[in-house]
């Protein structure tokens, strides 16, 4: 039986998967006993693709909850329509108001001109509450860098009075959904292209003019900043309510029609990047062994290996830049240590250049130098590197423990395990 102290069940669950990437955090929450039984709710809007991917590959056969208001975009349609035929969800259900709700409140389709709380407690909230009486936890696109009490948003909160809500993506930063959707070819929302950076209902969404907040086209010319879940003093209320002075911002929006959902083989992601840093400048500074230790210089780099931080001390014999011509490779096969640069967090030609380096034979120390993350450190000894150098910044940002977490890189070799 689920402890019924929610506060109680977030903090372990907290503790628990603290240091876990999005991905991972997604899987435990799918297994693990303390989240009981858990829906994704998606709009299939401007950012849902991110998430309704990692859950068809982690688990095709999770309920995915859609609100369909029935005064959704085409565009949204026609989209919805595309991911359906792209991803292997095979539960996804469409939640809609009752029709003698709609009649007895909104007979003629206008309510939203005289009362936007209104509309959105019958065509959203209503039905979302009655979707979601039969789960204990429910799985959300929210993310910290959306502002207000997003800001100290955790992997896991509790929902009052029954529920859990799961963040995978809490981390995230604003380029990491567009380096996934970019690395897994996954298809933009069409309206996004025409000024829509926040979808909703038709009648209440204008396109976003540059320099404005992305969520001003949603009830524009009005206070309302939100569809219907909004923070009183911290704590989530469920329909119409006069607007706060702070609301929490901008839940996902709920904007698309669910057709039946396609049957079809789906790629396995490439390496997410969640929380990524910004410390972008390292540099391939001194080499060398050295032993587990606390960085005592607070701008010193730091080595990361399966054991934890390390004092960085010594000269590698040859730094490769990540535009390396492959054909060169071999010419360095006698060095003792090579630094394998990455200019960037999204740049995976190191990755590449690791990887050539052992199959041609190097049997040397490969150390990766630039912009990587803990997320990245299971990849990096997958394809042979020994180390991985970052700054301090980071190292203060992403500490030990999220990289030892990452240590038994042999768990995180998705290859390996598809290969039986």
């Amino acid at each position: 039986m689920l402890d019924a102290n929610l506060d109680s069940r977030a903090a372990t669950l907290n503790a628990r998967y603290r240091n876990h990437a999005a991905v991972q955090v997604l899987r435990h929450a799918l297994s693990d006993p303390d989240l009981g039984r858990v829906a994704l709710v998606s709009s299939f809007g401007a950012e849902s693709v991110v998430l309704l991917h990692m859950l068809s590959v982690a688990s095709p056969d999770t309920p995915v909850l859609f609100i369909d208001t029935e005064m959704l975009f085409p565009e949204t349609l026609d989209y919805q329509r595309e991911i359906a035929a792209r991803l292997p969800l095979t539960d996804v259900r469409v939640i809609r108001a009752a029709a003698e709700e709609i009649a007895a409140v909104d007979p003629d389709n206008t309510l939203h001109q005289r009362d936007t709380d209104a509309c959105c407690n019958v065509r959203k909230v209503v039905p979302l509450e009655r979707a979601l009486s039969g789960f204990d936890a429910w799985i959300t696109g929210r993310k910290r860098f959306q502002g207000g009490e997003r800001k100290e948003l955790d992997f896991f909160e509790p929902e009052p009075p029954l529920r859990l809500r799961v963040n995978p993506l809490a981390h995230w930063r604003p380029q990491d959904i567009i380096d996934y959707m970019d690395e897994n070819a996954l298809p933009r929302h069409p309206l996004v292209a025409r000024g829509y950076p926040s979808i909703g209902c038709a009648p209440c969404t204008s396109p976003v003019r540059p320099g404005e907040d992305p969520r001003s086209g949603r009830w524009r010319g009005s206070a309302k900043t939100e569809c219907g879940i909004h923070f009183i003093g911290g704590k989530i209320v469920r329909g119409p309510i006069a607007p706060e002075p702070t609301p929490e911002p901008r839940p996902e929006p709920e904007v698309a029609r669910v057709a039946p959902a396609a049957h079809l083989h789906v790629v396995t992601p490439v390496m997410e990047r969640p929380a990524a840093s910004k410390d972008n400048d390292m540099t391939t500074a001194d080499l060398t062994q050295g032993s587990p230790a606390a960085v005592t210089e607070a701008d010193a780099p730091v080595l990361v290996r399966d054991d934890g931080f390390h004092p960085v001390a010594g000269t590698p014999d040859v730094s490769l830049p990540s535009d390396t011509d492959p054909d060169r490779l071999a010419d360095h096969l006698n060095a003792a240590m090579i630094a394998v640069e990455f200019p960037a967090m999204t740049d995976g030609r190191g990755f590449t250049l690791a990887r050539l380096l052992r199959e041609l034979g190097y049997t040397g120390r490969i150390r990766a130098t630039g912009a990587l993350i803990a997320d990245q450190y299971a990849m990096a000894r997958r394809v042979g590197i020994d180390e991985v150098q970052i700054p301090a910044a980071l190292a203060r940002r992403q500490p030990a423990e999220q990289w030892l977490a990452r240590a038994d890189w042999r768990e995180w070799d998705h290859r390996s395990r598809l290969a039986g």
